[in-house]
């Protein structure tokens, strides 16, 4: 099988694989502007310096539907005590996951740290309807090698083949 590439002869030559490709990067641009979005979300509302967490990990506690016993214990034992140091990792996580996806640089890693967000998400009882989908292109973006269809993993892989970052 050859190796991807954008150009008018593989595009000619494979174009239901081209179409799945591009598919599937446009997922990883929408994936990146959503991790952006929530940075910048936090940024400006003051979640850094401020106990916005904390207010909203205590209403979350409080509020119905009841949460399962692993949420409530997860808030009121870790969440609710780390507010703040939580926050700045969502935070600068969400960043840092957003550029990275938007270079294709890292990408498994930083799909990987995507997914560990968003299942923290679910487990501090934020769960809705987006989270599955958020979950499954994670563990797909884990898997394909995107960073290597467009982006700064292809490059870098090609400099240092040996390293897990750029596989």
């Amino acid at each position: 099988m050859s190796t991807f590439s954008l150009n008018r002869e593989y595009t000619k030559a494979h174009p239901l694989q081209t179409a799945g490709i591009v598919l599937f990067l446009i997922g990883r641009y929408i994936f990146a502007i959503f991790f952006l979005y929530g940075f910048w979300h936090k940024l400006v509302r003051g979640w850094l310096w401020t106990d916005k967490m904390y207010g909203f990990f205590t209403e979350r506690l409080s509020a119905p539907p009841l949460l399962n016993d692993f949420q409530t214990f997860y808030l009121e034992h870790f969440a609710i005590p780390l507010a703040l140091p939580i926050a700045w990792i969502v935070t600068i996580g969400e960043m840092i996951i957003g550029v990275c996806l938007a270079l294709g640089l890292t990408v498994r890693a930083n799909a990987a740290f995507a997914l560990f967000l968003v299942l923290n998400f679910a487990a501090g009882g934020f769960y809705n309807l987006t989270l599955p989908p958020f979950m499954i292109f994670s563990v797909l973006m884990m898997i394909l090698p995107s960073g290597h269809w467009l982006g700064l993993d292809k490059k870098l892989h090609e400099r240092h083949p040996e390293s897990i970052w750029f596989k």
